[in-house]
């Protein structure tokens, strides 16, 4: 554990005293009917091997699983079917955006209530799982009662209970629920694997069923330099300055609290993404199951139960009446530098290298791509970087750029042996503000190899229109799919990442 100066501790207060005094402005509200416009639907297998199949947005449209009215969001699972293959249908949401220190604030009416096998779960959580960190801002599983904040990451970061004003022990004058595990590390000796350093609340009211029976509440979650930390508002006590100008230093003692005296928080969170998800047993949920009474009682296994008893999960639902995300309060500019990429899934992948602006760039060929009927990739020089996937690892590939004023292009990628599965061609056209495309690519033995992803730079305002795009592919290795192959990273407890 790195040790930490007075003067740090001095500058973490300095640091909490001018978030006080920054004012907050809203970056992205994904409330109303844009809401689910601004998530992908994550559809590949669960990463926690919980018996559920996350569908697409369009299946999911058409099960009732999602809708708007009224300016509330729902997210629902499949609770009239007997379930068959992956498990029980669901969805698993992740923002297209990512952010750099963010104020987080959701208007909760509804979450999936407690039930034997559900594991519902509101969190944040960067591309390169643990080394950018993940956020558990509501999680629970089965017949769980309290609510648990929990972060996840790589060695170094862990819980003060000490006040970073005085240095006395007061944890008490930090946050107002009590620590369950210390190290955030997802390796951390005398945890479980993947515990992280969580904070267990005590108030039954902001979780499940509590939650649900008194119409919900809200949920704020401050995410800067100096301090992550939680709150929660139940219907009737919210602060009347969350509607439009938002002041987390009038807010009181958070649920939650971890500062940067005993963890830098600047390196250990980034780029992070917003999930909703609901899944069932897996590795939390179904791993407990044996212990927990109520459940073991029900049915021999976790699996068997959520298949046979759709009626039991009617409640396991989210209804969002507001979902905003505040920047510049404390420090940080809120968004990352690389937004979420068109078609890319919600599990962790290897770091991206930042985008090309494409101002001054030549209009570039690479070699393989082609344009769609009736239009042109603008001609150049043909780049010199090759097509060669990655090895087994979370190494990123090569990368090529290129600018195109065409509304579509395609690429035909070399396959190198048959293992590889052999030549293929794979396409991206242009949606108004993205590149779309598919989202990954199956290669042979099962491994799972993410497709490149298009991503665009703003152009120079001269350019007359057709705009001139530049787009930049990186080739990389979905690590999370490769994990279940390798047994790498193998998740014991709760953590999300891989």
């Amino acid at each position: 554990m790195q040790a930490y100066s007075k003067l740090t501790a001095f500058a973490a207060l300095f640091g909490l005293f001018n978030s006080s005094l920054a004012a907050y402005t809203l970056k992205d509200d994904y409330s109303g009917s844009n809401f689910f416009s601004m998530f992908d639907f994550f559809t590949d297998e669960d990463p926690t091997h919980g018996y559920v199949d996350y569908i697409a947005q369009s299946a999911a449209q058409s099960a009732g699983l999602i809708n708007t009215n009224n300016g509330q969001a729902y997210m629902g699972v499949d609770a009239t079917n007997v379930a068959s293959g992956r498990g029980r249908k669901s969805v698993r949401l992740t923002s297209k955006a990512m952010y750099n220190q963010a104020l987080i604030i959701l208007d909760l009416e509804h979450m999936p209530g407690q039930a034997c096998g559900v594991w519902p779960a509101f969190w944040t959580v960067g591309p390169d799982w643990p080394s950018s960190g993940e956020i558990d801002i509501i999680e629970g599983v089965n017949t769980q009662q309290h609510n648990a904040i929990t972060l996840h990451t790589g060695p170094g970061c862990s819980i003060a209970e000490t006040s970073p004003n005085t240095g006395s022990s007061n944890a008490a004058a930090l946050f107002s629920g009590s620590v369950s595990t210390p190290n955030c590390d997802i390796n951390a000796q005398g945890q479980s694997k993947n515990a992280g350093c969580s904070i267990a609340t005590s108030d039954t009211a902001n979780y499940g069923n509590g939650l649900n029976a008194n119409q919900g509440g809200v949920y704020a979650t401050e995410w800067t330099s100096d301090v992550i930390r939680t709150w929660y508002f139940p219907r009737g006590s919210i602060p009347a300055d969350m509607e439009n100008s938002p002041n987390p230093s009038a807010w009181g003692t958070p649920l939650a609290a971890f500062h940067s005296t005993s963890c830098d928080i600047e390196s250990a969170f980034k780029n992070q993404q917003i999930v909703f998800d609901t899944t069932f047993c897996g590795d939390w949920a179904g791993q407990v199951w044996s212990t927990d009474a109520t459940c073991s009682s029900k049915a021999a296994t976790c699996n068997e139960y959520v298949q046979n008893n759709p009626e039991a999960f009617k409640d396991a639902f989210w209804t969002v009446n507001s979902l905003k995300v505040y920047t510049g309060g404390a420090s940080g500019n809120g968004t990352a530098p690389v937004s979420s990429k068109p078609g890319s899934s919600a599990i962790p992948t290897a770091s991206r290298p930042p985008v090309s602006t494409g101002t001054g760039v030549p209009p570039v060929g690479p070699t393989g791509w082609s344009s769609a009927p009736g239009s042109a990739v603008p001609t150049g020089k043909a780049s010199s970087v090759p097509y060669v996937p990655p090895m087994y690892s979370s190494e990123a590939g090569p990368t090529t750029t290129f600018t195109t004023s065409t509304a579509s292009v395609t690429q035909t990628v070399p396959g190198g042996d048959a293992s590889w599965g052999g030549d293929h061609t794979r396409s991206w056209s242009w949606g108004g503000n993205n590149w779309h495309g598919p989202p990954r690519g199956k290669w042979a033995n099962n491994y799972e190899r993410s497709v490149p992803e298009a991503t665009v730079a703003p152009a120079p305002v001269s350019l007359p229109p057709p705009m001139v795009r530049s787009v930049e592919v990186q080739e990389d290795v979905d690590v999370n799919m490769v994990r279940r192959h390798m047994a790498r990273h193998k998740r014991h407890e709760h953590g999300h990442g891989l």
